[in-house]
């Protein structure tokens, strides 16, 4: 019998090493990331983007064949939520706005089997197979937390306290939003870019894994704070490369 799927990028924020997300919903270019080596979770999106339920268990098995962890967003912390998007394939969730500790516990009660949480009994796709999937799911579920409001990070340190969540991330924009109307819109802010830096220390010093969006200009700072864990944007990346293209072909032209 199969035994079940290991969670790499769960394995690899264990071992404190870098792990690299970008946001994706079309399965042929997640097996061009997977082929490239360099991405790590292929982050399903579903609060903002346009994922849909019948999507998960084709992109989630795009990322089995390339090792990726798939990892879905879902629009609210509802433990049925939770659940939902792991019975469907994925092998991780994030949820957004947990401000406390008991939000953080709705994560892992639907996130996690007995006795750490109270997930509906039923098999997954990544259970398909193997023998006693439920007594094996928990130790390859990956259970991630956005820290985005001032709220929460005032009771980061009671947040911390729940064990189950494996990493929690600090983003920057609805962070912004919530430090107040001169912040709207200024993800970047010095100010706000402060309030990640020590969130992050704080969340690493406790022992959990922690990391926020990242990009060439903030992602040495992200990681000397003790982050590990990046939501990156690869169109950017396509852009400024076809962009430095046309640039050197333009100087040519006679």
């Amino acid at each position: 019998m199969p035994e079940i799927r290991k969670n790499r990028a769960k394995q690899k924020l264990k071992n404190g090493e870098t792990v690299m997300a970008v946001s994706c919903t079309d399965t042929d270019m997640v097996d061009f990331l997977g082929s490239s080596e360099a991405v790590d979770i292929i982050w399903i999106e579903m609060e903002h983007g346009e994922a849909t339920w019948s999507q998960i268990s084709d992109i989630s098995r795009a990322c089995d064949l390339w090792g990726m962890t798939s990892l879905v967003r879902v629009n609210n912390n509802d433990p049925w939520l939770v659940g939902r998007a792991l019975d469907r394939g994925a092998q991780a969730v994030v949820v957004p706005h947990v401000n406390t500790k008991e939000e953080a516990e709705r994560l892992v009660q639907g996130g996690k089997y007995t006795p750490e949480g109270s997930r509906g009994m039923f098999t997954s796709r990544q259970g398909l197979g193997v023998t006693d999937y439920v007594a094996k799911a928990n130790d390859e579920i990956l259970l991630l937390a956005l820290i985005e409001d001032v709220v929460a990070v005032e009771n980061l340190d009671e947040i911390l306290t729940v064990d189950e969540v494996d990493c929690f991330m600090v983003v920057p924009g609805d962070l912004s939003q919530s430090m107040g109307p001169d912040y709207l819109g200024k993800p970047s802010h010095p100010d706000v870019e402060a309030v990640i830096e020590s969130s992050m220390k704080k969340i690493s010093a406790a022992g959990f894994a922690t990391g926020s969006t990242a990009g060439d200009n903030n992602i040495e700072r992200w990681v000397l704070a003790g982050g590990r864990m990046f939501l990156c944007s690869f169109q950017g990346y396509i852009e400024s490369g076809l962009n430095n293209l046309k640039t050197k072909a333009k100087k040519l032209e006679s």
